[in-house]
């Protein structure tokens, strides 16, 4: 990742609003095909096509090796599930997490889902990470720092018993999927960054809580991309593509589920 934070022109701006439509729409597919008997690869060819279909990119497709045109992650799966045989039943949670890439700019959103009826507290872990997210959102405007979002996700996390991931962090995008800066979902010891800026308008940007019902500490499975809790616990994830203006901040991947 550079460490060189891009300001969008009005131009780019615009087109990265359509790249985030795209993969709003492509998110609100992927939620609708979360159902009692699905498989995971099912629910990555409503994404798929979803997007293709809009005359976009997945992004997610073939970046480092990744196999599939979203992450499907189920239950202590936090975030890169791969797709496949997998069948989903009532009872699990699902987070659909993707990328479209539109004229050259990239969108990126993730939301996590309930199949059918859940548990208490599976419905309480989906309800604060997506919470979480917009309590970081207030402090994405100018004048503010990084650190303040992360600040913000953490501590509304913790509040309600649950733990934000230390090893994956936010970013920054534009025409790429992962720009500078790093976002954390919680304010970190400043050696572990090497930066912690202060946000500008034009800056675009992923805030994406990810959360654990228990510790936060995760493995990586053998295939090499999917991260689940260390303790098996439920996971959660949810991210939208943020634009930086002189006021209220702009979501650019607005969609039905918000």
């Amino acid at each position: 990742m550079s460490e060189v934070i891009t300001i969008k022109s009005r131009s780019e701006i615009e087109i990265m609003r359509q790249a985030g439509k795209i993969a709003a729409g492509a998110r609100s597919m992927g939620r609708q095909a979360v159902k009692d008997g699905m498989t995971t690869k099912q629910i990555n060819k409503a994404v798929h096509e979803y997007i293709v279909k809009n005359g976009a990119t997945p992004s997610c497709l073939g970046y480092g090796g990744f196999p599939a045109a979203a992450c499907v992650s189920v239950n202590d799966e936090v975030i890169h599930g791969i797709p496949g045989k997998r069948v989903v039943h009532n009872g699990d949670i699902v987070c659909v997490d993707l990328c479209a890439t539109y004229k050259g700019f990239v969108g990126d959103c993730a939301g996590t889902y309930p199949v059918g009826e859940v548990s208490e507290e599976a419905k309480k872990l989906i309800e604060v990470t997506r919470q979480a997210f917009f309590e970081g959102l207030q402090f994405a405007r100018p004048g503010y720092r990084v650190f303040d979002i992360g600040a913000a996700v953490q501590e509304y996390v913790e509040s309600h018993g649950f733990s934000v991931l230390r090893d994956y962090v936010g970013h920054g995008i534009g025409r790429s999927m992962h720009e500078a800066p790093e976002v954390p979902n919680y304010r970190p010891d400043r050696s572990m960054f090497r930066s912690n800026p202060r946000l500008v308008k034009g800056m675009t940007i992923c805030i994406e809580p990810m959360v654990a019902a228990g510790d936060w500490h995760v493995n990586v499975l053998k295939d090499g991309w999917t991260v689940v809790t260390a303790d098996h616990s439920l996971g959660a994830h949810y991210e939208n593509t943020v634009l930086i203006t002189d006021g209220e901040p702009e979501i650019l991947t607005m969609a039905d589920d918000l």
